[in-house]
């Protein structure tokens, strides 16, 4: 139903646990190289939980090449820097929800690129750090999914 992307992941176990993600929700995951992990790495195992059947992950050489096999209507990109909540918007099947590295969040030049009314923020209090990476990606696919009264689930 959703796209969900990530750019430039580090983390292993933040990828394994939103492959599980996927598969729940019926969401589609894309790795956006470069990648902090090897797709082998134990951690990544252990959190999709052998998953993968249930999810196939597709790997993508750079955003470029990402948009030009999937040629979605609409990218959202999440960020601390976004305007607007991901709350405020009504989705559409096949949206795609990107999100940047765990350490660096979308860079400008991918978030200028989106243009502004695409980049969407997760309300949180103002001193803190972002979410985990999976938490925000869960929170998204949620809050869209929830959208479509939970199409598909049992």
């Amino acid at each position: 139903m959703f796209h969900i992307a990530l750019f430039e992941p580090e983390i292993p176990a933040n990828t394994g646990n939103i492959i599980r993600l996927c598969a729940n929700t019926g969401s589609q995951l894309h790795l956006i190289h470069p990648l902090g992990f090897d797709m082998d790495d134990k951690k990544l195992r252990r959190a999709g939980l052998d998953y993968h059947e249930f999810s196939p992950v597709q790997e993508h050489a750079s955003l470029e090449a990402f948009v030009e096999k999937i040629k979605p209507k609409r990218i959202f990109g999440i960020s601390t820097k976004g305007k607007q909540y991901v709350h405020d918007v009504s989705y559409k099947e096949g949206d795609v929800f990107l999100f940047g590295p765990e350490t660096r969040g979308l860079p400008e030049e991918v978030r200028e690129g989106l243009g502004a009314k695409n980049i969407l923020r997760i309300p949180m209090q103002p001193t803190n750090r972002s979410l985990n990476l999976s938490n925000a990606v869960t929170l998204m696919v949620y809050e869209a999914w929830r959208q479509h009264d939970f199409r598909g689930s049992v």
